[in-house]
Protein backbone atom coordinates (compact mmCIF):
# COMPACT_ATOMS: atom_id res chain seq x y z
CA UNK A 1 0.00 0.00 0.00
CA UNK A 2 1.34 3.44 -0.66
CA UNK A 3 1.15 6.27 1.90
CA UNK A 4 -0.95 7.78 0.11
CA UNK A 5 -3.59 5.50 0.00
CA UNK A 6 -4.50 6.27 3.65
CA UNK A 7 -4.74 10.19 3.27
CA UNK A 8 -8.17 11.97 3.40
CA UNK A 9 -7.04 15.62 3.19
CA UNK A 10 -7.91 18.63 1.49
CA UNK A 11 -11.03 18.70 -0.47
CA UNK A 12 -11.31 15.04 -0.41
CA UNK A 13 -13.33 14.42 2.49
CA UNK A 14 -16.61 16.87 1.31
CA UNK A 15 -16.33 15.54 -2.43
CA UNK A 16 -16.15 11.89 -0.51
CA UNK A 17 -19.38 12.61 1.48
CA UNK A 18 -21.08 14.69 -1.22
CA UNK A 19 -20.26 12.59 -4.38
CA UNK A 20 -18.86 8.79 -3.17
CA UNK A 21 -21.53 8.44 -0.26
CA UNK A 22 -24.36 8.18 -2.43
CA UNK A 23 -22.87 6.45 -5.19
CA UNK A 24 -21.49 3.46 -3.95
CA UNK A 25 -21.34 3.22 0.63
CA UNK A 26 -25.71 4.22 1.35
CA UNK A 27 -26.59 0.93 0.59
CA UNK A 28 -24.03 -1.00 2.59
CA UNK A 29 -24.43 1.40 5.25
CA UNK A 30 -28.45 0.32 5.25
CA UNK A 31 -27.19 -3.46 4.94
CA UNK A 32 -24.71 -2.93 8.09
CA UNK A 33 -26.89 -0.93 9.99
CA UNK A 34 -29.84 -4.00 9.94
CA UNK A 35 -27.06 -6.50 11.26
CA UNK A 36 -26.15 -4.68 13.83
CA UNK A 37 -29.65 -3.94 14.80
CA UNK A 38 -31.13 -7.32 15.05
CA UNK A 39 -28.36 -7.74 17.99
CA UNK A 40 -29.28 -6.98 21.74
CA UNK A 41 -26.87 -4.16 22.53
CA UNK A 42 -25.95 -1.42 24.92
CA UNK A 43 -22.35 0.01 22.98
CA UNK A 44 -21.31 -0.11 19.97
CA UNK A 45 -17.74 0.87 18.16
CA UNK A 46 -17.27 2.06 14.50
CA UNK A 47 -13.73 2.36 12.86
CA UNK A 48 -12.57 3.89 10.35
CA UNK A 49 -16.11 5.58 9.78
CA UNK A 50 -15.46 8.24 7.31
CA UNK A 51 -17.53 11.05 6.93
CA UNK A 52 -19.91 8.95 9.14
CA UNK A 53 -22.79 6.90 6.45
CA UNK A 54 -23.03 4.19 8.63
CA UNK A 55 -22.35 5.80 12.05
CA UNK A 56 -26.11 7.93 10.38
CA UNK A 57 -27.45 5.06 9.89
CA UNK A 58 -26.62 3.60 13.53
CA UNK A 59 -27.99 5.93 14.81
CA UNK A 60 -31.46 5.87 13.34
CA UNK A 61 -31.57 2.30 13.36
CA UNK A 62 -30.64 1.58 17.17
CA UNK A 63 -32.56 2.37 19.91
CA UNK A 64 -31.73 5.86 21.63
CA UNK A 65 -30.65 4.04 25.00
CA UNK A 66 -27.59 2.32 22.74
CA UNK A 67 -24.54 4.49 22.55
CA UNK A 68 -22.50 4.85 19.38
CA UNK A 69 -18.91 5.66 19.54
CA UNK A 70 -17.31 6.42 15.74
CA UNK A 71 -13.47 6.80 15.10
CA UNK A 72 -11.33 7.61 12.54
CA UNK A 73 -8.13 8.39 11.80
CA UNK A 74 -8.35 10.89 9.84
CA UNK A 75 -9.49 14.10 11.68
CA UNK A 76 -10.81 15.65 8.52
CA UNK A 77 -13.00 13.02 7.85
CA UNK A 78 -14.53 13.19 11.18
CA UNK A 79 -14.89 16.84 11.33
CA UNK A 80 -17.10 16.38 8.01
CA UNK A 81 -19.00 13.99 10.11
CA UNK A 82 -19.61 15.85 12.91
CA UNK A 83 -20.67 18.68 10.07
CA UNK A 84 -23.14 16.61 8.63
CA UNK A 85 -24.38 15.49 11.79
CA UNK A 86 -26.77 12.38 12.78
CA UNK A 87 -30.02 12.11 14.10
CA UNK A 88 -28.89 11.63 17.50
CA UNK A 89 -25.94 12.34 20.22
CA UNK A 90 -23.25 9.83 18.52
CA UNK A 91 -19.45 10.39 20.46
CA UNK A 92 -16.65 11.19 17.27
CA UNK A 93 -13.49 10.60 18.18
CA UNK A 94 -9.94 10.47 16.54
CA UNK A 95 -8.23 6.45 16.81
CA UNK A 96 -6.14 4.77 14.84
CA UNK A 97 -7.98 0.78 14.71
CA UNK A 98 -4.19 -0.74 15.15
CA UNK A 99 -4.40 0.99 18.87
CA UNK A 100 -7.80 1.81 19.89
CA UNK A 101 -7.85 4.26 22.90
CA UNK A 102 -10.80 1.69 24.85
CA UNK A 103 -10.36 -0.73 27.99
CA UNK A 104 -10.95 -4.36 27.04
CA UNK A 105 -14.31 -5.60 26.47
CA UNK A 106 -15.63 -2.27 26.60
CA UNK A 107 -18.16 -2.61 23.06
CA UNK A 108 -21.54 -5.77 22.04
CA UNK A 109 -20.39 -5.02 19.01
CA UNK A 110 -17.67 -3.45 16.69
CA UNK A 111 -18.75 -1.98 13.15
CA UNK A 112 -16.38 -1.02 10.31
CA UNK A 113 -17.43 -0.29 6.60
CA UNK A 114 -14.82 -0.67 3.68
CA UNK A 115 -12.30 0.59 6.07
CA UNK A 116 -10.15 -2.76 6.51
CA UNK A 117 -8.54 -2.72 3.38
CA UNK A 118 -6.95 0.33 4.39
CA UNK A 119 -5.21 -1.00 7.66
CA UNK A 120 -1.07 -1.38 7.16
CA UNK A 121 -1.55 -4.18 10.09
CA UNK A 122 -5.20 -6.50 9.69
CA UNK A 123 -3.93 -8.23 12.29
CA UNK A 124 -3.03 -5.71 14.12
CA UNK A 125 -6.69 -4.41 13.70
CA UNK A 126 -8.50 -7.85 13.87
CA UNK A 127 -6.68 -8.33 17.58
CA UNK A 128 -7.59 -5.02 18.58
CA UNK A 129 -11.75 -5.10 17.37
CA UNK A 130 -11.52 -8.38 19.45
CA UNK A 131 -9.90 -6.75 22.57
CA UNK A 132 -12.43 -3.75 22.72
CA UNK A 133 -15.25 -6.59 22.57
CA UNK A 134 -17.37 -8.05 25.06
CA UNK A 135 -17.35 -11.95 25.21
CA UNK A 136 -19.84 -12.79 22.87
CA UNK A 137 -19.40 -9.33 21.08
CA UNK A 138 -19.46 -9.32 17.07
CA UNK A 139 -17.20 -7.77 14.82
CA UNK A 140 -19.08 -6.88 11.32
CA UNK A 141 -17.33 -5.59 8.64
CA UNK A 142 -17.66 -5.45 4.64
CA UNK A 143 -14.98 -5.02 1.99
CA UNK A 144 -15.17 -4.37 -1.53
CA UNK A 145 -15.08 -7.65 -4.15
CA UNK A 146 -12.58 -7.53 -6.94
CA UNK A 147 -12.44 -4.17 -9.15
CA UNK A 148 -13.87 -6.00 -12.06
CA UNK A 149 -17.69 -6.81 -10.09
CA UNK A 150 -17.50 -2.94 -9.24
CA UNK A 151 -18.33 -1.48 -12.77
CA UNK A 152 -17.51 2.47 -12.39
CA UNK A 153 -14.14 1.69 -10.58
CA UNK A 154 -13.25 -0.66 -12.71
CA UNK A 155 -13.75 1.31 -15.82
CA UNK A 156 -12.02 4.78 -14.07
CA UNK A 157 -8.99 2.30 -13.28
CA UNK A 158 -8.76 1.64 -17.01
CA UNK A 159 -9.38 4.92 -18.45
CA UNK A 160 -6.58 6.33 -16.36
CA UNK A 161 -3.74 4.09 -17.82
CA UNK A 162 -4.21 6.20 -21.11
CA UNK A 163 -3.53 9.32 -19.05
CA UNK A 164 -0.27 8.06 -17.26
CA UNK A 165 0.57 5.00 -19.47
CA UNK A 166 4.36 4.36 -18.28
CA UNK A 167 2.78 4.45 -14.58
CA UNK A 168 -0.99 4.36 -14.05
CA UNK A 169 -2.46 4.81 -11.21
CA UNK A 170 -4.00 2.07 -9.13
CA UNK A 171 -4.81 2.92 -5.94
CA UNK A 172 -8.59 1.57 -6.27
CA UNK A 173 -7.15 -1.74 -7.81
CA UNK A 174 -4.40 -2.23 -4.77
CA UNK A 175 -6.51 -0.87 -1.93
CA UNK A 176 -10.21 -0.57 -1.99
CA UNK A 177 -11.14 -3.55 -4.33
CA UNK A 178 -7.96 -5.47 -3.41
CA UNK A 179 -8.41 -7.53 -0.21
CA UNK A 180 -11.49 -10.02 -1.03
CA UNK A 181 -9.78 -13.15 -0.50
CA UNK A 182 -12.05 -15.05 1.90
CA UNK A 183 -8.90 -17.57 2.73
CA UNK A 184 -7.16 -14.14 2.98
CA UNK A 185 -9.84 -12.21 5.39
CA UNK A 186 -10.15 -15.92 7.57
CA UNK A 187 -6.05 -16.01 8.10
CA UNK A 188 -5.88 -12.37 8.99
CA UNK A 189 -9.08 -12.65 11.48
CA UNK A 190 -7.12 -15.79 13.07
CA UNK A 191 -4.05 -14.54 13.57
CA UNK A 192 -5.61 -11.80 15.30
CA UNK A 193 -7.28 -14.26 17.77
CA UNK A 194 -10.42 -14.63 16.83
CA UNK A 195 -11.23 -18.43 17.04
CA UNK A 196 -14.68 -18.95 15.76
CA UNK A 197 -14.96 -19.05 12.24
CA UNK A 198 -16.23 -16.07 10.41
CA UNK A 199 -19.40 -16.00 8.14
CA UNK A 200 -19.10 -14.22 4.32
CA UNK A 201 -21.95 -12.59 2.51
CA UNK A 202 -21.75 -11.46 -0.78
CA UNK A 203 -24.24 -8.22 -1.67
CA UNK A 204 -24.68 -7.05 -5.07
CA UNK A 205 -25.97 -3.53 -5.63
CA UNK A 206 -26.70 -1.20 -8.29
CA UNK A 207 -24.51 1.89 -8.28
CA UNK A 208 -26.51 5.11 -10.08
CA UNK A 209 -25.46 8.58 -10.74
CA UNK A 210 -27.26 11.22 -12.56
CA UNK A 211 -24.45 11.77 -15.39
CA UNK A 212 -20.92 10.08 -16.01
CA UNK A 213 -19.08 12.99 -14.20
CA UNK A 214 -20.61 12.29 -10.98
CA UNK A 215 -18.67 9.15 -10.82
CA UNK A 216 -15.84 10.25 -12.40
CA UNK A 217 -15.14 13.10 -9.49
CA UNK A 218 -16.24 10.89 -7.11
CA UNK A 219 -13.47 8.64 -7.87
CA UNK A 220 -10.58 10.93 -9.19
CA UNK A 221 -11.28 13.99 -6.75
CA UNK A 222 -13.04 12.06 -3.91
CA UNK A 223 -10.52 9.71 -2.80
CA UNK A 224 -6.85 8.98 -2.72
CA UNK A 225 -6.82 8.61 -6.28
CA UNK A 226 -6.20 11.99 -6.09
CA UNK A 227 -3.24 11.66 -4.53
CA UNK A 228 -1.90 9.58 -7.13
CA UNK A 229 -2.81 11.35 -10.01
CA UNK A 230 -1.41 14.71 -8.67
CA UNK A 231 1.96 13.22 -7.24
CA UNK A 232 2.31 12.00 -11.46
CA UNK A 233 1.13 15.56 -12.62
CA UNK A 234 -1.64 18.00 -10.42
CA UNK A 235 -2.01 20.09 -13.29
CA UNK A 236 -3.98 17.08 -15.28
CA UNK A 237 -6.41 16.20 -12.56
CA UNK A 238 -9.01 18.30 -14.61
CA UNK A 239 -8.31 16.09 -17.55
CA UNK A 240 -7.68 12.60 -15.62
CA UNK A 241 -11.34 13.89 -14.48
CA UNK A 242 -12.55 14.57 -18.28
CA UNK A 243 -11.13 10.87 -19.60
CA UNK A 244 -13.18 9.04 -16.35
CA UNK A 245 -16.02 11.12 -17.66
CA UNK A 246 -15.59 9.94 -21.45
CA UNK A 247 -15.21 6.38 -20.40
CA UNK A 248 -17.75 5.91 -18.23
CA UNK A 249 -20.14 7.45 -20.72
CA UNK A 250 -19.01 5.76 -22.98
CA UNK A 251 -20.04 2.23 -20.88
CA UNK A 252 -23.16 3.17 -19.69
CA UNK A 253 -24.42 6.30 -21.84
CA UNK A 254 -24.55 9.83 -21.70
CA UNK A 255 -27.35 10.63 -19.06
CA UNK A 256 -28.42 9.14 -15.96
CA UNK A 257 -25.84 5.90 -15.39
CA UNK A 258 -26.47 2.69 -13.75
CA UNK A 259 -23.63 0.27 -12.82
CA UNK A 260 -22.93 -3.19 -10.14
CA UNK A 261 -21.20 -2.76 -7.31
CA UNK A 262 -20.61 -6.00 -5.16
CA UNK A 263 -19.00 -6.62 -1.33
CA UNK A 264 -18.73 -9.03 1.02
CA UNK A 265 -19.81 -8.65 4.68
CA UNK A 266 -18.35 -10.79 6.71
CA UNK A 267 -19.29 -11.48 10.69
CA UNK A 268 -17.35 -12.76 13.22
CA UNK A 269 -18.08 -13.95 17.04
CA UNK A 270 -15.62 -12.90 19.51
Amino acid sequence: MADTDKVFAGSIPKLYETHLVPLIFVPYAADLAARVGSRALSRVLEIAAGTGVVTRALASALPGNVSVVATDLNQAMLDQASATGTKRAVEWRQADAMQLPFPDGSFDAVVCQFGVMFFPDKAKAYSEARRVLKPGGVFLFNVWDRIEENEFADTVTTALESVFPKDPPRFLARTPHGYHDSRIIERDLANGGFTASPRFDTVAARSRASSPRVPAIAYCQGTPLRNEIEARDAARLGEATDIAAQAIGKRFGSGAVDGKIQAHVVTVES
